[in-house]
């Protein structure tokens, strides 16, 4: 091992990671208000351990003095989707990015590994301001939905502990496992419109809840008292019935006493 200061080495990698979990947080916010749907579902990341750098410098021959070259995924970022769709809409939104480079791609979801594992790597350079100027660094950015990375977290799991040389039963029932997993995607995509419209119908209902319960409390605020309990029996009676149509029309007139009140100065 050679005497490099590993903690230094290692910044522009965190810093980078840190920077790219933001920015595509970011996305999926913006994706949700401009479209209502956004394909991230969550995003993770992490900077490779130095033992597990220096057992892949390793394994793939790697020279010390080439390690931030010859090793493409020290910092990892993982975008998880509910869709298999969902995973080339956000490569493509990836490619357009002007803030990192793509330097290559590996499709591991059409062209699947023999040992059933699936997902898709793009190989990025992103740029890392540090104290003493401008870095490019290498981070890899796997896109996978979640059976897939449920699937890929076990098979991570067991190549530890095996160091690499799983058993053949081990092996076959881990590809029974991921075709498996690639079935329950098949299934979710196929009634991918009623997940969403569900889902869609949960977000509405509980965003009009907080509405009509801040509404209320706004009220509060402005002395009216009468008319704020008032609004919060009516709105728990029909919470108990759970009638939508009537909560929303509740809204509604909420809305429309808290802004008359707030036209009349809060009198």
């Amino acid at each position: 091992m050679d005497g490099r200061d590993w903690g230094l080495f290692l910044q522009p990698y965190e810093q980078a990671v840190e920077e790219l979990k933001v920015k595509f947080k970011t996305l999926r916010t913006e994706l949700k208000t401009r479209e209502t749907y956004a394909p991230i579902e969550f995003v993770t990341g992490r900077v490779k351990r130095i033992s597990s750098i220096l057992e892949k410098a390793k394994r793939l021959n790697v020279p010390m003095e080439s390690i931030e070259t010859g090793i493409e995924d020290i910092a990892g970022i993982r975008i998880m989707c509910q869709f298999v769709d969902d995973i080339h809409r956000v490569a493509q939104l990836i490619r357009n990015r002007k803030d990192l480079t793509l330097v290559f791609e590996k499709d591991y979801v059409t062209n699947f590994k023999d040992s059933g594992y699936r997902s898709f790597h793009m190989i990025v350079e992103y740029p890392v301001q540090t104290a003493i100027g401008l870095k490019i660094v290498l981070a890899e950015v796997q896109i996978r939905t979640l059976a897939m990375n449920f699937w890929a977290t076990i098979e991570h799991s067991l190549n530890y502990k095996y160091k690499e040389s799983l058993p053949d039963d081990v092996r076959t029932r881990l590809k029974t496992a991921a075709e498996a997993a690639a079935v329950l995607d098949s299934e979710m995509s196929s009634i991918r419109k009623e997940i969403l419209d569900a889902q869609r119908d949960f977000e509405e209902k509980s965003n009009m809840v907080s509405s009509v319960l801040s509404d209320i409390q706004d009220l509060y605020f402005f002395h009216r008292v009468r008319e704020a309990v008032q609004f919060q029996l009516r709105f728990n009676e029909l919470w108990e019935k759970e009638d939508g149509y009537a909560i929303r029309m509740l809204a509604d007139e909420i809305r429309t006493a808290l802004i008359k009140v707030k036209k009349s100065g809060g009198s």
